[in-house]
């Protein structure tokens, strides 16, 4: 109480470096960057220290001054070859047709861009020097969309709280996670064309297109998977990894998606 003036400034201007924290951010290419972004530079603004961890060709996770960039080798090229790669698969999302043509066109595309993932993921876990950097660098939490999981197995690599920014995962993985309740009798799927409210048949039939997310876990997560457990060096899934998520941010918007429950986490 009986300080002077200038310890006082001090103390409190010390006070405001402790509240600051070290944030990895490991994100996802594309409209995810984009949303990241803006919370980066807030949280930099706040005088938080980011460092974000990103493939060399990516197109929009570029060098920025709010932040440290940290760059590893990956299996593109060249922005073109990815940019080409990206349309295809979202265009595949608006063409028409039946449910299987629809479904087979998306499967197409969708593998193509795990492959990529997987293989951009590996380059990664690999790169000695970088893994060795974070390692040491002593990180306070670790943000990222988990919708490509890389990001969550180096949180669990590195025994860091985790962070999960993201508008959803494809196979209804967040849902099983969060051990979110997403019934079939009252949440429409994906290419039924069914709204909220549905008859009995309706209702059937979402069923039955529900068990396209068993097929497209399997086959989106299960290469993840296996990359984790050889190098956590244990046996473990996607979704045993989500689970130990610490807060999940969801870009939600219930004008466009529909209502449902949000685990308190």
């Amino acid at each position: 109480l009986s300080a002077s003036p200038p310890v006082v400034v001090l103390l409190l201007s010390l006070l405001g470096l402790a509240a600051a924290g070290k944030l990895l951010v490991v994100s996802v290419d594309g409209s995810p960057w984009l949303s990241m972004r803006e919370v980066l530079d807030i949280l930099r603004q706040k005088g938080h220290e980011v460092v974000v961890v990103a493939p060399e060709v990516s197109l929009h996770i570029k060098p920025s001054e709010n932040f440290v960039m940290k760059m590893h080798s990956g299996p593109l090229s060249s922005q073109e070859e990815m940019e080409r790669d990206f349309k295809a698969f979202l265009y595949s999302f608006f063409e028409e047709g039946s449910f299987m043509q629809r479904f087979l066109k998306v499967y197409k595309h969708m593998k193509r861009l795990v492959d990529l993932a997987v293989s951009s993921c590996e380059h990664l876990l690999q790169n000695k020097e970088l893994i060795r950097y974070l390692e040491e660098s002593k990180f306070d939490v670790l943000l990222t969309d988990p919708v490509l999981p890389c990001g969550v197995i180096l949180a669990e690599h590195l025994s860091l709280p985790s962070v999960y920014f993201l508008r959803g995962i494809p196979c209804g993985l967040d849902f099983e996670a969060t051990q979110c309740p997403n019934p079939p009798s009252y949440v429409p799927r994906a290419f039924t064309g069914n709204t909220d409210h549905m008859s009995f048949l309706q209702r059937v039939k979402n069923l039955l297109f529900d068990t396209q997310n068993l097929f497209l876990c399997d086959f989106a997560y299960d290469p993840f998977s296996k990359l984790a457990s050889e190098f956590l060096q244990r046996e473990v899934t996607v979704q045993d990894l989500l689970h130990k998520g610490s807060v999940w941010l969801l870009r939600l918007e219930f004008v466009l998606d529909y209502p449902r429950p949000l685990m308190p986490n």
